[in-house]
């Protein structure tokens, strides 16, 4: 059973935007330090943002201020907003939790062009 979902993702310009939804199930979410990842082939999968039960944030060095982070505690979902995306970013990104981690759901791709 699909445990999270992530959607949002796609083909944009370098210094476009995106906005990345994942809703998981209650048991994920709830007093869950949730987070978003991003993993590009070859390479581990890294932690970009994360955002805590009482929405206290925190971001990879490599965001530089260009990505926000928030959570519907009422809803079971998480949404990353990214702004001047760079072709750096293009990766496939997923949503998990950061404390409890629950099996991987398939991801949502963002490929950003030069």
């Amino acid at each position: 059973q699909v445990q999270i979902v992530e959607s949002g993702g796609g083909l944009v310009p370098a210094g476009g935007s995106l906005t990345l939804t994942c809703k998981a199930f209650r048991s994920i979410h709830m007093y869950n330090t949730m987070g978003w990842y991003r993993q590009v082939p070859g390479k581990q999968r890294e932690l970009v943002a994360s955002i805590t039960t009482y929405s206290n944030t925190h971001f990879a060095d490599f965001v530089e201020g260009r990505f926000s982070i928030s959570r519907d505690n009422s809803k079971y979902t998480v949404v990353m907003q990214m702004d001047r995306l760079k072709p750096d970013d293009t990766a496939v990104y997923y949503c998990n939790g950061v404390d409890r981690v629950a099996d991987w759901g398939q991801g949502t791709q963002v490929t950003v062009s030069p």
